[in-house]
């Protein structure tokens, strides 16, 4: 039977590429093979996980400062192993969380106007994973809570500003965490897992509330996102390798719709 592909309107739109001198230039991302967008942006500063010899590293850069960046400019550079994912906070813009190889968080307070030298001294340093830290997220509305999670199939929510554990969500899933959101006001998580399920989490009862089970049953890895509404999204890919999106009502496990490209 053949598939039958629908035309879209977007389908020959080009966006227009901005100038080389609005563009960051000769920046040595990060190789590393780990699913991750190895950037971070807020108002003031863009983020960018960098190749380093001896360890992590990535590079803070204000806005305003595009073009060239030298190979000498200063980097924050604490971590033992690859960085593998930053994170800004959303109530402080000059500080961010990284996470990394070396099963460590860190978090870092950069100066307001940027930096002068490389950075090597974290504000704090968070350890209680035994694998590697790949998934690193702020508390969208409390202050001084980030959320971790790695290899070790365990998600920690820390209380920064004390550099202890307050949550340690174990034993929920049995293999490797893909993804992890927040809802809108913090009160639940959604994870996506290797095991091919979505899991909505009550962090506070440390219980899982609502599961569904082969979301996407293709074995690639798969997302998934809270939207506004308390719905889920995801996005995965079915047995035949195609691309799947689905939206998802949490409170019955049922999907509105699916669609596959």
């Amino acid at each position: 039977m053949r598939r039958v592909v629908r035309q879209s309107k977007f389908r020959h739109v080009f966006g227009q590429a901005v100038k080389n001198d609005q563009c960051y230039d000769d920046i040595r991302v990060s190789r590393v093979t780990w699913d991750s967008a190895f950037c971070a942006v807020n108002p003031k500063f863009v983020a960018i996980i960098i190749e380093a010899s001896g360890g992590g590293a990535f590079l803070v850069l204000p806005l305003h400062k595009t073009g060239r960046i030298d190979k000498s400019y200063p980097t924050v550079c604490g971590h033992t192993g690859p960085v593998l994912d930053i994170d800004w906070c959303p109530h402080n813009d000059q500080v961010i969380a990284s996470g990394s190889e070396d099963c460590s968080v860190m978090v870092w307070q950069i100066p307001e106007n940027g930096l002068v030298t490389s950075m090597s001294e974290p504000v704090v340093v968070l350890e209680g994973h035994s694998k590697r830290v790949g998934i690193i997220t702020w508390h969208p509305t409390a202050r001084n809570v980030l959320l971790s999670a790695g290899c070790d199939n365990q998600i920690f929510i820390w209380n920064v500003g004390t550099g202890e554990a307050m949550i340690t969500l174990e034993d929920m899933h049995p293999d490797v965490i893909y993804n992890v959101c927040w809802n809108r006001n913090g009160s639940l998580i959604c994870t996506a897992c290797k095991d091919k399920s979505i899991r909505v989490i009550d962090p506070r009862k440390e219980m899982i509330v609502a599961e569904k089970e082969k979301a996407h049953e293709g074995a690639r890895p798969m997302r998934a996102i809270f939207l506004a509404d308390g719905n889920v999204l995801t996005t995965g890919f079915s047995r035949m390798s195609e691309r799947q999106l689905a939206l998802w009502n949490i409170d019955s496990c049922v999907y509105f719709c699916l669609i596959m490209h």
